[in-house]
């Protein structure tokens, strides 16, 4: 039976042209949108999670809130013991200390004078641990511009646009002023071993990064550390696993007062970013719906106009003895047929639309420079394996049921006008 109407599909494609154009232009608009919406997302989602937020973040409870302002003088101590418990407690992550700072990098000439001067962003990682996964994580050595990463102790790098603005090269000093964690003034002169661009407008501006035992050292942070982060092993933030740990973590200190305890916060429970994985999560299932809503419409009308040219086929049928509910079914047979194909090239466009800017990528650097949002210059669409399917559910559940509604014709044709009709 599918053989024979797949036959008659392709011999009288005034019958399958149109639907099938309409679905796979459809199809490929959803696989197309999902994917750009799941690169988007995942991309920011991972940019913050890198950068700042981790999968979980530890911080004492008065700096958790007023984070904002990077206030190192409620910072945690003794972190490496805190480290230890936490890697014996939950050993399914990764745990590293982040030291955050804000302050005034003096660029002196060959006298010794003030040459240039700007504020910087620093931030503190486990850059010379050989056993850190740090480097890796934040990918610097991808996103060095020139130069070399920190070899010792007194080695800084520095965003390539914020060293271009204040004119220095490579091997040159600068002297960090700031203040401790204790408010009182400290500064520090380093060797520029490189460059770096990060894609990300709030990281690129003035970004200043060292190794987490300079930071203590000119802090006076000793085994002290604003933030200590927590990544699970597999690479991606998985909330329920992160919200088992947070609810474990915090339930020690459930009936403390002291505000200088620890509290642990997921992912989504900073930033904003709770709101925004929700609506990426429900965005897809909205273009779903919409396009059934939409192509069901389209198709019911294309059905429509099809039952009419079509009439006299099924009154020739009807008057062979062919019952009404056998052409009914029949017509959903080629419905569901229909639907396929039309998914499976709407499919085949969008995944390729999809993983083009995912390689290419789409440039938004242009529209970030004054913007404080952690989030990526160079926006992609990413191929996930629901791509492979999503667009068969409006694809075919379209088809089929714009197909029942105008197939509802049928079952109105009466037998005794049937002979008139074949008169002509």
């Amino acid at each position: 039976m599918i053989q024979f109407l797949l036959k008659g599909l392709l011999r009288d494609r005034s019958r399958s042209l149109l639907p099938i154009i309409i679905i796979a232009i459809g199809v490929m608009i959803t696989v197309l949108l999902t994917g750009y919406i799941n690169g988007v997302y995942g991309d920011v989602i991972d940019q913050n999670a890198r950068f700042d937020t981790g999968h979980v973040k530890i911080m004492s409870k008065a700096y958790a809130k007023n984070k904002e302002q990077i206030p190192n003088d409620l910072a945690l101590l003794e972190v490496s013991s805190i480290v230890q418990k936490l890697q014996k407690d939950f050993p399914s992550m990764d745990w590293v200390k982040r030291i955050k700072f804000g302050g005034l990098v003096d660029v002196p000439d060959a006298e010794g004078n003030t040459k240039t001067q700007g504020p910087a962003i620093g931030m503190a990682l486990d850059i010379l641990s050989h056993n850190s996964e740090e480097v890796k994580r934040m990918r610097i050595k991808e996103s060095l511009v020139t130069g070399k990463l920190p070899q010792q102790i007194g080695e800084v790098l520095i965003g390539h646009e914020f060293a271009q603005k204040l004119g220095l090269k490579l091997g040159e000093d600068i002297t960090y002023f700031g203040t401790t964690m204790e408010g009182s003034m400290t500064f520090k002169s380093f060797t520029m071993v490189g460059t770096i661009r990060f894609g990300t407008a709030a990281m690129d501006k003035g970004a200043c990064i060292i190794d987490v035992i300079d930071a203590q050292m000119i802090l006076d942070m000793e085994d002290g550390a604003g933030e200590i982060l927590g990544f699970l092993n597999a690479g991606v933030y998985q909330h329920k696993d992160a919200l088992n740990i947070t609810e474990k973590f915090n339930s020690q200190y459930k009936n403390s007062t002291d505000e200088y305890d620890p509290i642990m916060k997921t992912l989504k429970e900073q930033n904003g970013l709770g709101e925004l994985i929700d609506m990426g999560e429900s965005m897809s299932s909205l273009f779903v719906f919409i396009f059934i809503l939409a192509m069901s419409v389209v198709l019911w009308n294309t059905g429509l106009l099809g039952g009419l040219r079509r009439y006299q086929e099924f009154g020739i049928r009807l008057a062979l003895g062919e019952s009404k509910n056998k052409i009914y079914q029949t017509l959903i047979l080629e419905a569901l047929l229909i639907g396929f194909i039309g998914s499976c090239l709407g499919t085949f466009i969008g995944l390729s639309l999809t993983y083009y800017i995912q390689v290419v990528g789409i440039d938004i650097s242009s529209y970030l420079k004054n913007n404080s949002m952690i989030m990526p210059s160079i926006i992609r669409s990413k191929v996930t394996p629901e791509l492979f399917y999503i667009g068969f559910i409006p694809g075919v559940f379209a088809m089929v049921f714009g197909t029942m509604l105008s197939g509802m014709g049928i079952y109105k044709r009466e037998t005794a006008n049937l002979f008139k009709e074949l008169e002509v």
